[in-house]
């Protein structure tokens, strides 16, 4: 009885005192003196701090301890093991004998010492020899052999910066170490760095402050805490005390540990007094008005909760719930607590939209951030001007496309220079976390992060350090069910997206659900059929037109005219007989493509945007056809550049245009669903005061053209609608892209009211930060369960639509049922992934990692023997219309991995340079400006872009026939560079200088 009332004493002390411990406790030396602890209980606990960090660490080690077996001497054993482990502040707390314990006053002492590093902790970094220090703090027995052997580990292999952190994380543990720590700083030759944590005015004499320089008279005003720098930041009355009042200090700690937004600590208004003083100007401009609050609401807390505690979860809450407000307050915990242990922090949020960087950056992360972080946002677009491992060194919070981290990544597995690895952070965010799967980037770089930890289980069983991992926090709307058509196979999905982010479990709000159905509300659903049974002379025309081509050229198709197959099947022919040098085959697919677009134009908008559409076709294909006589500015065509086969579909073209242009302007053949979405459009802005609607599409073209008619039509006007069009900001040959600036331009109108109504292609769907809309219209386009559950989350004001607007025939009535049942499918599949025992769940995602991994090694092997590097010199290019040898494949060099350039000598004489239609962004090293075709038939091969002065044709792999002069291969066309089997030198700047007329 005696022995059981000890051991309660003894666990009441740990409880007692377990926020203090953690801050205290290191773990790997105080294991190796624990002989009570079985294998499996070390492994775990280490596999915990190297992971999460010491303090975590410490919580796993005690909760060890706590579960015993306890024998007899355990708690003895404990205490011996934190002394030896130089844990001595740790082991004074636990000492039975209560004369052992720090008084109140060294308490506080204590706590505004490490108050002041945290402070100066930039400074320390930046300025201290560790190694130098940690000998002479070895030799004045502050730290023990361990302490050193780690700091110099840390700074051979990560340098002086990280070695001066660990230094830091060791000191603050240590009994009484202030006083002597000033004392080696001196005698190590870091008196700058003594004076700024005493608080002497450097530059003066003596110290004007009073303070000397002998180390004698410093240990006597240092016994002090309050200094010059602490006097101003000393919160006001008394420091809050755990040994005057046992109960008020583990409330108030646990408040700063969970990071609940209840309570805040010394240790935060300390920092908060800081960095407001040493802020940048943005903080200095908003100081005079009110910082925003960073607090969640309960369901957002209830989903937050396992990340706030360390663990890698996904959090899947709907569109307008706050999913990016609750990644932000985890941030901000998780850098909080690291910067309270003293341990690096770092947090990258990876997004796989470039709009949303800047989105996240200036609406979320900055504003709750700045004050106490340093947070920017990197992008294709953004104009760098240091190199991406120095923007990871140089912040804390970095909100990044995806593609920059994989690209970082794969060149740190290739070259020893500077680089970026996943182990520099130790918090990653990935925003609509549901395309990690497949081959995406999210997968390709969360991929990185299973082998790294498959490496680590290994380590551990050797007794290797284990590689540091970051948590991973994963965000989502829908996960989706990746088109499963059975419950067994929609769990499968969503525990393949668990295990590819090595989520210990997906979360969902259940407790506080009604908050959450109060915050985002269900809108009214709708389906508006259009009758597509009219009589429409237009189409007949064009299917007439497209039969005497198919005739003319004898393609005969099995798919209808205007269809999905017979666009696939018309893209196949073009292919095939380009590769077969069947020219007249060729261009006839060609055009039979732009007729089947038309087609699809006129069952989707206006019959005189299918007419336009062929006239723009047609008026280009007759300006490539034309070649200036000379080099002149002069205007006027000379050579006309036709054969037989432009002119005979040119020319029957030409021979129906005015039919078709009078069919397209008579109103009486106006396509149906228009005529649904005009009425289902006037019903809904005219019943609320202030309304605000979506209209998706599909293509760009048919967001543009919704947006004319709409400013054709006076009645919209009449009902108070304004629209704009907001489309991708991806290249596209067929229609000018929407920049960045653009796109924010709109949706600012949209927030501010001046635009109402946005026609948008899927690039509003997920993402983009749009205000809440009263009426959300699908017109015709149906892709899967997640994207409409993303387009129907616009629709969360009051009393909101979501209306479906297609025909009878098109199939998306039926797949939006199919959306509909894969959507409740879902749900159901996550409650089974959410109910499954903890074992067999990780047994499972185990599995499939481990899937993951081999089919990748698999899939990289057989990519490795389909693309043998074949040698360039083996290759040539051939215009793919008229088959003229353009050049070779040593012809060939690449600018920044990714523009294939011709340096061939007099590569001008063979092409003719013109305005772009669709002319292209300016980047910061590369301008593509003007459009190169062939001299000799007009096919399109590329632009000319100016990279360093030098202007320089930049082929198009798609607009050429590659002939392989080897016995393996003959011909091929490749849509992609990348596909191509072949390996292209850099440009050789210089020498295409040297070799050039250019001056």
């Amino acid at each position: 009885m005696a022995e059981a009332a000890r051991d309660e004493r003894f666990l009441y002390m740990i409880a007692c005192f377990r926020p203090r411990l953690k801050q205290c406790i290191r773990v790997q030396p105080v294991l190796d003196q624990l002989c009570s602890l079985s294998a499996e209980e070390k492994e775990k606990v280490r596999a915990v701090a190297l992971q999460r960090g010491d303090v975590e660490g410490a919580e796993e080690l005690l909760r060890a301890v706590e579960r015993g077996p306890r024998g007899c001497g355990w708690f003895h054993e404990f205490l011996q093991a934190l002394e030896s482990g130089g844990c001595n502040l740790a082991a004074c707390y636990l000492n039975p004998s209560l004369s052992q314990l720090p008084s109140p006053d060294e308490e506080a002492d204590h706590d505004l010492c490490v108050h002041l590093v945290q402070l100066l902790h930039s400074t320390l970094v930046d300025k201290m020899r560790p190694v130098e220090l940690a000998e002479k703090c070895l030799e004045m027995g502050i730290f023990q052999e361990e302490d050193l052997d780690r700091i110099h580990t840390v700074t051979d292999n990560r340098g002086n910066r990280d070695g001066a952190r660990e230094l830091l994380s060791r000191i603050v543990q240590k009994k009484g170490w202030f006083s002597p720590f000033l004392t080696a700083l001196r005698e190590t030759q870091h008196g700058s760095l003594a004076d700024d944590l005493s608080g002497n005015t450097r530059g003066t004499e003596n110290g004007q402050n009073g303070m000397k320089s002998s180390t004698n008279e410093e240990a006597e005003v240092t016994s002090q805490p309050g200094y010059a720098i602490l006097e101003d930041l000393k919160p006001q009355g008394k420091v809050n005390n755990s040994f005057n009042n046992e109960s008020s200090t583990l409330e108030t700690t646990s408040d700063v540990s969970t990071g609940d937004g209840s309570g805040s600590s010394l240790n935060e208004n300390l920092e908060q007094s800081y960095n407001t003083s040493d802020s940048d100007e943005d903080d200095v401009e908003n100081r005079t008005s009110p910082e925003p609050d960073l607090v969640l609401r309960d369901y957002q807390m209830e989903v937050a909760k396992p990340a706030l505690n360390g663990e890698n979860i996904i959090i899947c809450l709907p569109t307008g719930s706050g999913k990016t407000r609750v990644a932000v307050y985890i941030a901000k915990d998780h850098l909080d607590k690291k910067k309270r242990a003293l341990e690096p922090g770092k947090v990258i949020v990876l997004v796989n939209k470039v709009s949303l960087v800047e989105q996240h950056l200036q609406t979320e992360f900055k504003p709750f951030l700045k004050r106490w972080y340093h947070v920017t946002g990197l992008s294709g677009d953004t104009q760098l001007k240091i190199s991406f491992p120095e923007v990871v060194r140089r912040h804390d919070v970095i909100i990044s496309t995806a593609q920059i981290l994989e690209n970082s990544l794969r060149n740190a597995s290739v070259e020893d220079e500077d680089s970026v690895r996943l182990a520099d952070f130790s918090l990653i965010i990935i925003d609509e976390c549901h395309h990690t799967q497949k081959e995406g980037v999210y997968n390709n770089i969360m991929r990185r992060y299973l082998k790294e930890k498959i490496k680590n289980k290994k380590r551990a069983k050797e007794n290797k350090p284990l590689i540091p991992q970051p948590q991973i926090l994963g965000l989502t709307a829908s996960p989706g069910v990746g088109g499963a058509k059975s419950h067994s196979k929609a769990e499968e999905h969503i525990l393949k997206i668990c295990a590819n982010l090595d989520a210990s479990r997906i979360m969902t709000v259940e407790e506080h659900a009604s908050q959450l159905q109060n915050q985002v509300k269900e809108p009214y659903k709708k389906i508006v059929i259009a009758d597509d049974k009219r009589k429409d002379p237009f189409r007949e025309r064009i299917t007439e037109i497209m039969t005497d081509i198919q005739n003319y050229c004898q393609l005969h198709p099995k798919s209808e005219f205007g269809t999905q197959p017979y666009e696939q099947w018309v893209i196949r022919e073009e292919r095939r007989a380009a590769k077969e040098k069947k020219r007249k085959e060729r261009v006839c697919a060609e055009h039979l493509k732009k007729y089947n677009d038309a087609l699809q134009i006129n069952d989707t908008i206006r019959m005189i945007d299918a007419y336009n559409h062929l006239c723009n076709f047609y008026k280009e294909e007759k300006s490539k056809k034309m070649v200036r006589t000379s080099n002149d500015d002069d205007e006027e065509p000379g050579v006309t550049k036709q054969d037989e086969t432009d002119e005979f579909l040119i020319g029957l073209f030409d021979a129906k245009k005015k039919e078709l242009k009078d069919l397209a302007r008579n109103p009486a053949y106006e396509n149906q669903k228009l005529i649904q979405l005009r009425n289902t459009l006037m019903e809904e802005f005219a019943k609320t005061r202030e309304p605000r609607g979506i209209i998706f599409t599909k293509t760009r073209q048919s967001a543009i053209a919704l947006f004319q008619w709409i400013e054709d039509n006076p009645k919209f006007e009449e009902v108070g609608i304004k629209a704009h069009y907001i489309i991708g900001a991806g290249h596209n040959s067929e229609t000018k892209h929407m920049t960045q600036n653009a796109q924010k331009e709109v949706t600012d109108k949209f927030r501010g009211g001046n635009v109402n109504l946005l026609i948008a292609t899927t690039v509003a769907e997920e993402g983009l930060d749009i205000k809440e809309c009263n009426i959300v219209i699908r017109y015709g386009l149906v892709t899967n369960e997640i994207a409409m559950m993303q387009a129907r989350g616009r629709a969360r004001a009051a009393e909101s639509t979501y209306a479906l607007v297609a025909s009878i025939g098109s199939g998306a009535v039926e797949r939006e049922v199919v959306n509909n049942f894969r959507e409740e499918m879902m749900y159901k599949a996550i409650q089974r992934v959410q109910k499954m025992p903890q074992e067999e769940y990780l047994a499972k995602i185990e599995n499939f990692q481990l899937q993951s991994i081999l089919e990748n090694k698999m899939k990289a092997k057989r990519n490795q023997h389909k693309t043998y590097k074949k040698k360039s010199s083996l290759i040539k290019f051939l215009c793919k219309n008229c088959h003229k040898l353009v050049c070779s494949g040593e012809d060939i060099q690449v600018i920044e991995n990714m523009h294939h350039v011709s340096v061939k000598k007099d590569f001008q004489s063979l092409y003719h340079a013109r305005e772009n239609r669709t002319q292209q962004d300016k980047h910061a090293d590369e301008l593509t400006n003007r459009e190169i075709i062939c001299k000799d038939c007009g096919q399109t091969w590329g632009n000319m872009m100016v990279h360093r002065g030098l202007d320089l044709p930049c082929l198009k792999i798609k607009n050429f026939v590659v002939v392989f002069e080897d016995k393996k291969t003959t011909e091929d066309i490749f849509k992609r560079w990348k596909d191509l089997p072949v390996e292209f030198p850099g440009l050789d700047y210089a020498a295409y200088c040297s070799s050039s007329d250019e001056d």
